[in-house]
């Protein structure tokens, strides 16, 4: 006599099996470097048989953690999906928040993915993660509402993207310090600061900051950042040129 088949042996559709898989695997992929998971690992968290998961994943672990990777990827573009309207720092203060849940959710498998040299690193994984900073710069630029950005505005929106990577890794680092607001609204500033620097020496950026800087609130983070910068300037009187010399 047979018993019943467990829930998690319950026939499913091809998608949603897979799906359940990369789940499983993602959920493990978060808090472990992808080496030190095994397809036994992934089989037992989603409480299946390990042939089962190469059914589906016959490329083995590489496959699978390919699959996980482009899955965390589809997220990750989205945490810098917003709505185009309101001041610019409001979005990116709302995509922050996102991408930084995001991080502190994945905390090891996030380090792992961007610090490369994993086993399973291959040259596809790589060009899925280069394709979420490619796609978060896209957005990031839409939001400045320029059609066609030239090589400065570019530049400074990718770099921009890579100090956020690189300020991702350093907090979990610190133990996820400073607090995630803080950091959040660091990273606006530093946003605001390269946009400003840019256009002190490119027409297009300085268009756009005109722009950015008239939907800004008077008692918003823009304002309360030029009220800290302004003091510290202002002590380098040296540096200063007079009004109306080049």
């Amino acid at each position: 006599m047979t018993g019943s088949p467990t829930a998690s042996y319950r026939r499913l559709g091809v998608a949603e099996r897979r799906a359940q898989l990369i789940s499983a695997a993602l959920a493990l992929f978060a808090h472990r470097p992808p080496e030190e998971v095994s397809l036994d690992d992934v089989a037992a968290a989603a409480d299946v048989s390990r042939p089962l998961v190469y059914r589906y994943f016959p490329g083995g672990k590489p496959q699978l953690y390919e699959a996980a990777l482009r899955s965390a990827a589809d997220d990750l573009q989205l945490c810098f999906a917003e709505p185009p309207s309101g001041p610019l720092s409001s979005r990116l203060a709302s995509a922050l928040d996102r991408y930084l849940a995001f991080v502190d959710e994945h905390d090891t498998g996030f380090a792992a993915l961007l610090r490369g040299g994993s086993v399973v690193e291959t040259s596809r994984t790589c060009a899925i993660v280069d394709e979420v900073r490619r796609a978060a710069a896209a957005q990031i630029l839409a939001h400045l509402r320029v059609p066609e950005p030239g090589i400065r505005l570019r530049m400074m929106v990718r770099t921009w993207i890579t100090a956020v990577e690189g300020a991702s890794l350093i907090w979990l680092d610190e133990h996820k310090n400073p607090a995630t607001g803080e950091l959040r609204d660091w990273l606006v500033d530093h946003f605001v600061a390269l946009l400003v620097t840019t256009a002190a020496g490119d027409e297009q950026a300085a268009r756009v900051v005109r722009a950015v800087l008239a939907q800004e609130p008077a008692d918003g983070p823009v304002a309360r950042l030029a009220g800290r910068v302004l003091p510290v300037l202002a002590q380098a009187e040296h540096l200063i040129p007079p009004c109306g010399d080049a």
